[in-house]
């Protein structure tokens, strides 16, 4: 069935209630991803969602995402959906953090982060993209064997955020700790998806890699921590591990505790590489299939960009469809389709009882294609992107990195980030899907391709 719900019926609820077998047997003919789309075009944009014992609620309408993340937000908050992740990969940092604590963590930490203050990464952007160019120039461009895309971005960004937050110099630092930290989400993100649960005491060899990686990654940075703490404060380098070590909260007079620098920055590293390594895939992605924005988005490049000068903060203001397209790839293929936001208290959204307790999904990836706000919502067209088109539409149509006080916290990194990449790589190449391959997109805690994204370089 491909009609979506109609806008005109957001508010029935419709309890859904497949069998394990009807459920299995969707997922393996169309993916879980396609499976929830697909739930969501015959039931409509408010279901209560019965999978065997687990009920959850799946949300999809802006009006009721306005309600859970802004208008009722404090009836919901980060509640039991995440204590895999707190037990096993980011402990209590901003992402995981709920009520008080996670309100001190983000009073401290929202000045890194703001449009201005994430400006001053800007230079580790131009160079860690920089060394990309010139691999690609010398390996790869013109070679005719395809690159696993993802692979190539998740280096690049990863590299970022090791400067960024670390001021740690790449190589084969990089490659451990990064290995460490996939190998970790990939696990987490496994077994969120697996209907039955290993325990993870027991000693499989899924769980014993993944004991492994987090403690080589936490070793790493407590001993980061020591060695800034065994020298003058006035050597430690300018970087986000540094801002987090020094900033006194204002409230409480106290700095920030080592176990919480040490979730902090494992939670950086492993949500801040990812989710923008797959954004710049699915930019080269969508790129590939439609010429005519590529033509365009060539065009405003030249238009402003002179020979292999790298572009300053000003030509970015001077590149608003480059832009555009940036936040096209994030409403088609945004790397979080679905986040979750428990009830902790009781709570009713339009007319329908929502106990304390309830698991509510907040369906992103059905939201940015619902045609009662987009249209012709599975085409690829930047000019959405428009200031005056944009500012007609419902706020909370388009919610990306989540939306109202708890939205991404690095939001504006991975914005300047991708605009970055996205202008200085399109400046010098094209890269064109393997001939013949059918990416097939699904969700694996993350929006992933279960058969990858292999890509050609080809120089302009």
């Amino acid at each position: 069935m491909n009609t979506a719900p109609s806008i005109d019926t957001p508010r029935t609820l419709t309890e859904y209630a497949p069998s394990t077998f009807e459920m299995l047997k969707a997922v393996r003919r169309e993916g879980f991803l396609g499976w929830l789309m697909s739930t969501w075009r015959q039931h409509g944009d408010l279901i209560r969602l019965r999978m065997g014992a687990q009920s959850l609620l799946l949300v999809t309408h802006p009006d009721h995402v306005r309600h859970i993340n802004v208008t009722g937000r404090e009836s919901y908050d980060k509640g039991e959906s995440y204590d895999v992740l707190r037990e096993l990969l980011l402990g209590h940092g901003i992402v995981t953090a709920t009520g008080d604590d996670w309100r001190r963590q983000r009073r401290l930490m929202a000045p890194f982060f703001t449009p201005r203050g994430v400006e001053k990464f800007f230079p580790i952007f131009l160079s860690d993209t920089q060394q990309l160019i010139e691999r690609w120039r010398s390996r790869h461009q013109g070679s005719g064997r395809p690159v696993e895309m993802l692979d190539e971005m998740m280096q690049v960004t990863a590299s970022v955020i090791l400067h960024s937050v670390f001021s740690t110099d790449s190589g084969e630092t990089l490659q451990r700790i990064k290995n460490s930290i996939e190998t970790m989400v990939s696990h987490i993100s496994g077994m969120q998806m697996r209907p039955v649960q290993v325990p993870h005491w027991v000693p499989t060899p899924g769980n014993l890699r993944f004991r492994r990686s987090k403690k080589l990654v936490t070793a790493y940075i407590r001993e980061l921590i020591e060695r800034r703490r065994a020298i003058p404060t006035e050597q430690w380098p300018d970087d986000l591990l540094t801002k987090m070590m020094t900033t006194k909260d204002e409230e409480t007079g106290t700095f920030m505790a080592e176990q919480l620098l040490v979730d902090n920055g494992l939670t950086m590293f492993a949500a801040g590489h990812e989710t923008t390594a797959r954004t710049l895939s699915f930019l080269w992605y969508a790129l590939s299939q439609n010429p005519e924005v590529e033509r365009r988005l060539h065009a405003e490049l030249d238009s402003v960009l002179v020979g292999d000068a790298p572009p300053t903060l000003n030509d970015l203001k001077r590149l608003p469809y480059t832009l555009q397209v940036v936040k096209e790839v994030l409403r088609l293929y945004p790397a979080a389709p679905m986040y979750a936001r428990d009830a902790v208290a009781d709570d009713e959204l339009d007319g329908v009882r929502i106990p304390a307790g309830t698991r509510t999904i907040v369906f992103a990836y059905a939201t940015h294609r619902h045609p009662g706000f987009w249209d012709e919502p599975e085409r690829f067209d930047p000019d959405r992107w428009l200031p005056e088109r944009e500012a007609a539409r419902h706020a909370h149509a388009y919610h990306p990195f989540a939306i109202g006080p708890r939205i991404c916290l690095g939001n504006n990194f991975s914005l300047l980030e991708t605009h970055v990449m996205a202008a200085m790589l399109a400046r010098r190449f094209k890269l064109r899907l393997k001939p013949g391959h059918v990416p097939r997109f699904d969700m694996f805690g993350t929006l992933g391709v279960s058969n990858g994204l292999p890509m050609l370089i080809e120089a302009r």
